[in-house]
């Protein structure tokens, strides 16, 4: 068969990217280097500072990126392969730089050209912010995804929003939190590309009318925002792997600048309408497991999904250079063609604005827009918490999505009329199970809406699958148990050991050649490895380089000095009642007594850092950190103590700070109550580094003690079904503290005047005593216990060394490349894509 002819505008859109040259050398890196200073960045040798520099290495790199991305978009474009769209809220990228170098395999060429050159290369990434588009283990496991998506081959694009303003910077001022705005975009973002050619219109608010048969709708009379595009590239690890894209919308008013206020001398109503619409994504929302109905946050939510399902559908029909109306395409083929999956409830609202542009634009029948909707979906499960569980209010849809709530509607009455057939005469489960919950007042809970949307639902560990089917999902478990899966969440090897961890990645590559960075399973070989005596050597001595590296960070900014042979023990992660930074505080006032009471028994030092951030409304959370500065300040001026106990807040907490934290760790603290946490990826990151872990049997640290062996973790606490037992029989909490001697001294100091003015932490003194939610006075003697076991095994270095080494060793199964591979298979049924060494014609999409 000939091939099909290009139409005129085709040819026009050709483009070559054979003549952009290749960075094989230092030489044509510095040579490129060079021409950034002078043509990209207009200045010389002679004026330029770092970030001058930074920004010369930057595009240096980016033109190696660009033929990449634009060869892997020529090789979609001819196999028409199905893509993947990932839609998610937020993307905790951190820094690009060095990533973006490691996946195109010319890191150590760019750092010998600045060598070269007379600079740091690590000075020049200290000048790129870390990017504001997420907070959190669900932002990092997206980013992680994106990784792994390109490195396999998998066409997809990540789709989220480009905020402004980041979550915050925490400043610590008095010993408290304070928020600072984080304006990482002041500079720019020299990774993203402006794609202002795909603006699309995003309708609020306005009225429904209804034809007279009662089947056509039409949405009139809206407010228009304006999403553009900007992107950024996502290249593979390796030569011939892929570079996908990240869209992110940035909200713009569609009003042109209104002079006529100006000659009415009204300047501040002539920015109002504009101020209003661009609003919308100006900053990131806090994530801290608990939901608010906040209407800003809905205008995020619908924003993604519309500007995405509208650049989705364009994609779909080619409509790049002729109208829809010209091009013969086949709408039942889409779920054939698109897989999109929810990354937690934040774009649900996918779901019924697919319907509406099935219903009202493509005006297919209701059952067939239906069925290729649920096809098309999947949904990503990530807390089991239900305060945090999406319920937007009717009244707020109705005002701002109006035809959306009718679609809504109709979902429900269709879905209970299907629940009537499969329960006849249960009116309790339609009342549990219905989308619209009547309560108080009318809302949508939109987990439900994503489980009826959805052929799959997927939890992100064994343990938290488990709980959705067995307890928060039960009765759609029942209703639709082949829907149901389980994906537990993975981290990319690349950033978290070969980019992170240069000294123990090269112990493990000279030793066995460099298919882990691929394959995580690889490290299974350690197994047989782990009392072998020179490995051992290598990991202490990786660990102990490391660990003066952190000290030396510690006391650069926070002007702690720590000692480096004592245990690094790290809690990193969102400040939040149920992830316990208050057990590790009790534990910390536990160890600082005994030293008080026995300054010279044989105590086995520690260095404890706690890091993470308080969402600004959550009174609790800033309380705890502000208890846990209190402490800090006591023990570390004790000069009783000296260097046998630190404590360290790791203020403003991000990705770039945990790849400096994370190789330098002892020990990781895992320790949510039971049944509380999804999964975790934090966990796997120190397990891949070599640090031993102390937690609860909950998430994915199940999995990990699996793999690993329960030899090689430290595991303490209630498990799952007895901290259901204690909610059940009535937990006195008060009991725990009456006859535990060493935790009622704890909680009367904290009550009391030593750590600050008594009163000043009564509320966290009265929900310990009194409600305990997150059972902390339970698991405390357990926990302290298994802190002294952890103290006796430090001290055995050949025990420690050889479970440090197991955990490297069988961290495998927590790769993001074999979540990816089973996302793949299970639930998008999508196709990896390699990328030929030819070039073809690149046709934009």
């Amino acid at each position: 068969m000939g091939e099909k002819p290009q139409s005129d505008c085709e040819k026009r859109r050709q483009i070559s990217v054979g003549r952009i040259p290749t960075l094989e050398t230092v030489k044509h890196i510095k040579q490129a280097f060079n021409r950034h200073i002078h043509y990209t960045v207009v200045k010389d040798r002679n004026v330029a500072n770092n970030f001058d520099y930074y920004q010369a290495l930057v595009h240096t790199v980016r033109d190696q990126l660009c033929s990449r991305w634009i060869k892997t978009q020529q090789e979609y474009y001819k196999q028409d392969p199905k893509r993947v769209y990932y839609l998610s809220l937020e993307y905790y990228l951190g820094r690009s730089l060095t990533n973006m170098m490691t996946n195109l395999g010319i890191f150590n060429e760019c750092d010998e050209a600045m060598y070269q050159l007379g600079l740091e290369l690590e000075e020049l990434e200290n000048q790129e912010e870390d990017a504001g588009l997420g907070n959190g283990g669900l932002g990092r496991l997206a980013a992680c995804f994106m990784d792994s998506m390109a490195t396999l081959g998998i066409p997809a694009y990540g789709y989220g929003l480009r905020y402004d303003y980041g979550l915050f910077k925490q400043k610590i001022s008095h010993g408290e939190q304070i928020e600072i705005p984080d304006d990482w975009l002041r500079f720019g973002n020299h990774w993203e590309h402006s794609r202002a050619e795909y603006s699309l219109p995003v309708h609020f608010y306005g009225k429904v009318s209804c034809d007279k048969d009662g089947f056509q709708y039409t949405w009139h009379d809206t407010k228009v925002v304006n999403a553009i595009a900007y992107d950024i590239p996502v290249p593979g690890y390796g030569k011939d792997t892929v570079c996908n894209t990240m869209r992110f919308w940035s909200a713009k008013s569609s009003k042109d600048f209104d002079l006529n206020y100006f000659q009415k001398g009204d300047y501040i109503a002539a920015v109002l309408d504009r101020n209003e619409a661009e609003n919308i994504t100006r900053v990131l929302y806090p994530n801290d497991n608990m939901f608010e109905g906040k209407e800003l946050r809905l205008k995020q939510e619908y924003l993604m999904v519309s500007a995405t399902l509208q650049d989705i559908i364009r994609r779909f029909k080619r409509a790049e250079c002729v109208h829809a109306s010209e091009m013969n395409y086949d709408i039942s083929m889409f779920p054939d063609k698109v897989a999109i999956q929810l990354n937690d409830t934040h774009p649900s609202f996918a779901v019924p604005e697919l319907m509406r542009i099935f219903l009202d634009e493509e005006k297919l029948p209701w059952d067939t827009a239906w069925d290729l909707c649920v096809r098309t979906f999947g949904y990503t499960n990530h807390t089991v918490l239900p305060e945090a569980l999406e319920r937007w209010p009717v009244d707020l849809i109705e005002k701002l999505l109006p035809r959306h709530l009718i679609i809504i509607y109709a979902i429900n009455h269709n879905f209970l009329e299907s629940v009537k057939k499969r329960f006849p005469g249960d009116i309790d489960r339609l009342r549990r199970m219905s989308l619209v919950e009547e309560d108080h007042s009318r809302k949508i809970n939109m987990a439900h809406l994503a489980i009826v949307g959805s052929h799959v639902i997927n939890g992100v560990a064994a343990m938290h699958s488990e709980i959705l089917k067995k307890n928060i999902f039960k009765d759609f478990y029942e209703m639709y148990p082949e829907k149901f899966q389980n994906k537990t969440n993975g981290i990319t090897p690349r950033r978290w050991l070969l980019l992170c961890n240069p000294a123990l990645s090269d112990v493990i590559t000279e030793r066995f050649g460099e298919s882990w960075i691929t394959d995580l399973y690889q490290l299974k070989v350690m197994n047989k490895l782990n009392t072998d005596i020179q490995l051992m050597k290598d990991f202490e001595r990786v660990k102990q380089e490391n660990k003066i590296a952190l000290a030396t960070m510690i006391l650069t900014q926070f002007g702690i000095k720590v000692n480096v042979n004592s245990i690094f023990d790290v809690q990193v992660k969102r400040i939040h009642e149920y992830k316990r930074q208050l057990l590790n505080v009790l534990h910390i006032i536990t160890l600082y007594n005994r030293l008080k009471d026995n300054p010279n028994a044989d105590f086995v030092p520690r260095t404890i850092m706690i890091g993470g951030k308080a969402a600004p409304g959550y009174y609790m959370a800033k309380l705890i950190i502000k208890l846990i500065l209190a402490v800090a300040k006591v023990v570390n001026c004790d000069p009783e103590i000296g260097d046998k106990l630190k404590v360290v807040f790791l203020e403003n907490y991000r990705v770039s700070m945990a790849e400096k934290i994370i190789p330098g760790t002892d020990l990781s603290e895992q320790i949510s109550t039971a049944g509380t946490e999804a999964s975790g990826t934090g966990n796997m990151k120190f397990m891949l580094n070599g640090a031993l872990t102390i937690g609860t049997l909950d998430g994915a640290n199940v999995e990990m003690a699996e793999e690993m062996g329960y030899e090689n973790i430290f595991i303490f606490g209630m498990t799952v079904d007895q901290v259901e037992e204690a909610q059940k029989s009535g937990y006195r909490p008060f009991t725990y503290y009456e006859n535990n001697w060493e935790l009622k001294r704890c909680i009367d100091q904290i009550s009391g005047s030593l750590f600050a003015p008594s009163g000043t932490f009564e509320h966290i003194v009265d929900e310990l005593l009194h409600r305990d939610r997150f059972f902390l006075l339970k698991d405390y003697e357990s926990y302290v216990a298994c802190q002294d076991t952890i103290s006796q095994v430090y001290r055995d270095r050949a025990m420690w060394l050889k479970m440090c080494i197991s955990n490297v060793a069988n961290s495998g199964k927590f790769s993001s490349d074999r979540s990816i591979m089973e996302y793949a298979r299970d639930i998008w049924h999508a196709v990896p894509v390699k990328l030929p060494s030819i070039n073809g014609n690149f046709k934009d999409e």
